[in-house]
């Protein structure tokens, strides 16, 4: 039997346009085993009244976020209102080493950035059944205008074009069966060899 690796968790990112579920999948997956960790960005706005650092997010300022990014501690990071949201790498290497699997919930532009700069992570690309389905859950939101809901409908056009780039699918129906088929992806990632087994000599094939 070959050396055997530590045990470790996994970063697992879900992905896809919004209105899909993504928050609702990660949130079923953490409640059927809490030992899962809903991971938290890091940002330099200023704390709300309500927001906990470490909960909410991890807050910083922007002359310490950009030393970040230029030391490599951010795995993916965006600007928005000019302040910086990212995923800090510490804190997720850490849980990932003591064998606690780490969800992300990313844009697509996220994911894939993050993708390249940690290879390790299984970025997964949810989507809803249809347009209809789609146009109905974000309606149910009743946050936005029904002009910001056709914007994010065409958008949702575009981002599906980058599906392939993905490591796994998933059709958000139902939540409970959309979180089963995540929970399957990370069983089955968890068996693969690379993961257990050090890189030793292959042998000869005959």
């Amino acid at each position: 039997m070959p050396e055997r690796k530590k045990d470790k968790g996994l970063l697992v990112v879900l992905s896809g346009p919004s209105g899909v579920g993504k928050d609702s999948i990660i949130r079923e997956l953490v409640k059927e085993d809490p030992t899962r960790f809903h991971s938290v960005s890091m940002t330099t706005r200023k704390p709300r009244r309500d927001e906990e650092e470490g909960r909410s997010y991890y807050f910083t300022g922007k002359e310490d976020f950009e030393k970040m990014i230029q030391k490599g501690e951010i795995l993916e990071y965006d600007t928005y209102l000019e302040e910086y949201y990212g995923t800090p790498k510490a804190p997720i290497e850490q849980m990932i080493e003591e064998d606690i699997d780490v969800f992300l919930d990313l844009t697509i532009k996220g994911a894939l950035e993050l993708k390249k700069n940690y290879p390790g992570a299984v970025i997964v690309f949810i989507t809803a059944p249809d347009c209809d389905t789609l146009r109905h859950r974000l309606l149910c939101r009743g946050t936005e205008t029904a002009e910001v809901i056709e914007k994010r409908l065409r958008a949702a056009e575009e981002e599906i074009r980058n599906i392939q780039r993905f490591d796994y699918w998933v059709e958000n129906d139902r939540i409970p069966d959309a979180a089963a088929d995540v929970a399957a992806i990370i069983r089955a990632e968890k068996r693969r060899t690379s993961r257990h087994f050090l890189d030793g000599e292959r042998p000869e094939t005959v």
